[in-house]
């Protein structure tokens, strides 16, 4: 898709390495935004030029894609008299990279329509890696000709972008997709405290299930390589990004009156490591809690 310019908001951990490849890949100029000047610094290297404020990245931007940590935060951009809904006009496009709660996203998209704005929901997935690399997964909400038109921007971050229905779609699957991992690696951590129990240490165990039925992506990633390695590293996908995804499923499942009863212990889980302090840790932490004994997974 060409256009002029493109703004980019939030260059934070992923933020950042996305707008690096859209300013590398996309052809277009990219004004950027973010609190702090450090991103602003290192991708000035690759065109990518300051914006002085929002007002200043909306008055001047044709594509706005927004990077941040939560529906709170977007909900804080967007709304209020300085806010984007404010500085937005008609002929824009909005794409939200972020995990956003459903009800917010389609609020947002009416909002952002009844200005002339056209909104897709287009939360990121896979590791900061995978933004540094470009080899991310979107899942991406929208009606389609907004979608054709956006993909090949999308595809300069991305190597997996799914068109998942209108909007909101993609934060559904995305919301969904980390509850089922959160159910899945709770069922490996009690597998593999009963089996420590019983003699069988971690590794063997997992390696085991990665060769029968048992064996799925969240086994050979989150199982092996934290919850039997015993590694759970700070600013990766964190404990307190994982509760807020969970706290978003649950609140899908209330509205659909649902009772998400494995969902509500994975959200239990992951508030009790928040609150004994490993919040910021990489959220498979949640093992740990599982182990009787409190020994060494491996």
């Amino acid at each position: 898709m060409t256009r002029s310019i493109i703004g980019f908001i939030g260059l934070g951990v992923m933020g950042e390495p996305m707008c690096r490849h859209l300013a590398d890949k996309s052809g277009a100029a990219v004004l950027g935004f973010d609190l702090s000047d450090e991103p602003l610094a290192r991708l000035a290297a690759h065109g990518v030029e300051r914006a002085a404020s929002v007002a200043d990245l909306f008055a001047r931007a044709d594509i706005i894609l927004v990077s941040l940590p939560s529906g709170r935060h977007l909900e804080g951009l967007c709304d209020g008299p300085d806010g984007a809904l404010a500085q937005s006009r008609a002929g824009q496009i909005f794409i939200d990279l972020g995990t956003s709660p459903l009800d917010l996203t389609r609020r947002l998209a009416a909002d952002f329509a009844a200005r002339g704005v056209r909104y897709a929901d287009a939360p990121v997935a896979r590791t900061r890696a995978a933004a540094e690399a470009g080899t991310l997964a979107l899942t991406v909400g929208g009606p389609a000709d907004l979608f054709a038109a956006i993909e090949p921007l999308l595809r300069c971050f991305a190597s997996e972008v799914t068109h998942c229905g209108p909007v909101g779609a993609g934060q559904i699957v995305k919301i969904l997709n980390n509850m089922v991992v959160v159910g899945t690696v709770v069922a490996l951590s009690e597998a593999a405290s009963i089996a420590k129990a019983a003699g069988i240490e971690t590794k063997a165990l997992f390696e085991t299930f990665a060769k029968a039925s048992a064996d799925s992506f969240a086994l050979r990633n989150h199982g092996l390589k934290s919850v039997a390695a015993g590694e759970f590293p700070e600013r990766v996908f964190s404990t307190d990004y994982m509760l807020k995804d969970m706290g978003y499923a649950l609140r899908m499942a209330a509205d659909g009156g649902i009772e998400a009863r494995g969902a509500d212990y994975g959200r239990e889980l992951l508030e009790r490591a928040s609150a004994a302090g490993h919040g910021g840790a990489y959220w498979p932490v949640i093992s740990t809690l599982l182990r009787p004994d409190g020994s060494d997974p491996a």
